[in-house]
């Protein structure tokens, strides 16, 4: 019973929801795990995610399905992918929709997967970006940050700032990337990502507001956390441990990184977004950190507009399956209307 526990502690708290795509890939991915444990014993099991061994070799145990970039016949939205950094493997992959008139907003998205799975170029993301470019009207960029444990934290925090840094540099006039520079309009600049991916988008913002992004002042008009993975000062051994994991234990679990409600209101008042869209899902178990999250930027007296989007009875990231259903129709409804300034 008690690794059973376990499982299910990690599974809710950290990040990911099932998908019935992957199921039957899943089980030929945990059979091959069970026979390498006997030959090469493990180091840290991070089920269902991924397990490490004391050889080195780290064995994913889902999100390792790759689509290629393309136009999307229903959408008729077109991506590519773009090298950013040759010395890491950084890559973004651009997503561009059709038939659009004038400059367009630029969405910076950052994928979950508790920073140890998963990329810019699975699947569910792919059509996840091809229809919410679509319906939002806006450039996305979806970022392919490097992995824990190969690339503990702060990895993916300094490649998603390279890659925010490269996205400013190729949107101005005459810039290297066409959909960027001709097509991007850098006065309406989103990040926004999904469970780590959230977190990652709210590291970033905090950091531009302090740091700032060039010389020539970009700012991030507004920041979208899916279903952010963020936690507290009190939470389970076994989500300490995967924290510590993820981060090679650098940092605690009072750390802004992973604990934003620890911050001075001083420091919530520099986040470098003038908007916020919070969204969470009724049955995910971070939930209570992510409304904590919306309450101490409020109380802070940060200056920009929060908005909180609840959805009753959906666990964590519902919203990336399933996507013509209505309750994740609505919640991209919502996210389009953020962008967009409707709401």
């Amino acid at each position: 019973m008690a690794s059973r526990a376990l499982f299910a502690l990690l599974l809710v708290s950290l990040c990911w929801s099932v998908r019935g795509g992957e199921a039957a890939g899943r089980a030929e991915e945990e059979v091959s795990a069970l026979r390498s444990r006997a030959r090469d014993p493990v180091k840290f099991d991070f089920s269902p995610f991924l397990i490490q061994y004391k050889s080195g070799r780290v064995q994913r145990l889902m999100g390792t399905r790759v689509v290629a970039a393309s136009v999307d016949a229903p959408t008729g939205v077109a991506s590519r992918d773009v090298v950013v950094d040759h010395g890491t493997g950084l890559a973004v992959r651009l997503y561009r929709p059709s038939h659009r008139g004038g400059r367009l907003p630029v969405l910076v998205y950052f994928h979950g997967g508790a920073f140890v799975v998963e990329s810019a170029f699975d699947p569910v993301y792919h059509n996840y970006l091809n229809v919410l470019a679509a319906k939002a009207g806006v450039i996305a960029v979806s970022v392919n940050y490097r992995l824990a444990p190969e690339h503990p934290l702060p990895a993916a925090y300094d490649d998603s700032w390279t890659a925010l840094k490269w996205i400013v540099a190729n949107a101005r006039l005459g810039g290297d990337d066409p959909w960027l520079s001709k097509r991007g309009n850098m006065s309406r600049l989103f990040v926004a990502g999904d469970s780590a991916g959230g977190n990652i988008a709210h590291n970033l913002a905090m950091r531009v507001g302090h740091q700032g992004l060039d010389a020539g002042g970009t700012r991030i008009h507004g920041m979208a956390l899916l279903d952010p993975y963020f936690l507290g000062r009190y939470v389970s051994p076994a989500a300490q441990r995967a924290w510590g994991f993820i981060c090679a234990g650098r940092y605690g679990m009072e750390h802004p990184y992973v604990n934003p409600m620890a911050l001075p209101a001083a420091a919530w008042r520099g986040l470098g977004s003038a908007r916020l869209l919070m969204t969470v899902s009724g049955l995910d178990q971070l939930g209570p950190f992510q409304r904590a999250y919306v309450d101490a930027l409020r109380g802070s007296g940060w200056p920009g507009q929060a908005q909180l989007y609840v959805t009753p009875g959906e666990g964590h990231c519902y919203f990336l399956n399933n996507l013509s259903s209505p309750k994740v129709a609505m919640h991209m409804a919502t996210l389009a209307a953020f962008i967009n300034g409707t709401t």
